[in-house]
């Protein structure tokens, strides 16, 4: 079983549709955030270890089709911005953006959810496109060579193997969500918590 699905990858990594399904995938990503993009990217990137996929290909189209969907995604914001202002995630994102302006698309590209509620957001309150591109430029860069990597990387340890190699991958990337989603709720429950200064001073003694 496991050879029939492992020759079933080896032959959609060897179509040169595979290029085209990635900048699809990804740029589905940006505003319907169920596609599995970056699971795409990084099993691409494996196979990039042995030879079958070009690396540098797999992290370019990744990049252009995250930077069009969040693009897109800006669009859909810029035109919703009445239906967005009461959801949770958009009270987040608007929050995060006047905290750190257009920084924080870079962030969230990072965070479950965040890209499209940040992307979504920016829209909304007529962010200046000029900016969002700026820093969607560096996001969809950073997170295709980010996801790229780790992928070959993976595929690069286990390169007789590359499910391993997926599996080490995804474990990765799930690994540094994981911490990143850690290093926000330490935060958050730190900025919580009263400090000694602003604790009640007693005065019955």
């Amino acid at each position: 079983m496991s050879h029939a699905i492992l020759d079933l990858v080896q032959q959609v990594m060897s179509s040169p549709w595979l290029y085209v399904a990635l900048f699809a995938l990804a740029l589905l990503d940006g505003f319907f955030p169920v596609v599995p993009a970056e699971t795409s990217v990084i099993t691409a990137a494996v196979f990039a270890a042995s030879g079958q996929t070009n690396l540098a290909l797999v992290i370019v189209v990744s990049a252009l089709g995250a930077f069009a969907g969040d693009h897109i995604s800006y669009l859909i914001g810029n035109r919703s911005a009445g239906r967005l202002r009461g959801k949770k995630a958009f009270v987040w994102a608007r929050g995060a953006l006047a905290e750190r302006g257009g920084l924080v698309l870079v962030v969230a590209r990072y965070i479950p959810g965040g890209r499209t509620a940040t992307t979504l957001t920016m829209g909304a309150v007529g962010h200046p496109l000029r900016s969002f591109t700026f820093f969607d430029a560096i996001a969809a860069s950073s997170w295709a060579v980010y996801s790229g990597l780790i992928g070959f990387f993976g595929g690069m340890a286990f390169e007789n193997d590359p499910i391993k190699g997926l599996l080490l991958g995804l474990g990765i990337a799930l690994s540094i969500t994981g911490l990143v989603e850690l290093v926000r709720w330490a935060r958050k429950r730190r900025a919580t918590q009263p400090s000694p200064e602003r604790l009640p001073v007693d005065t019955s003694v």
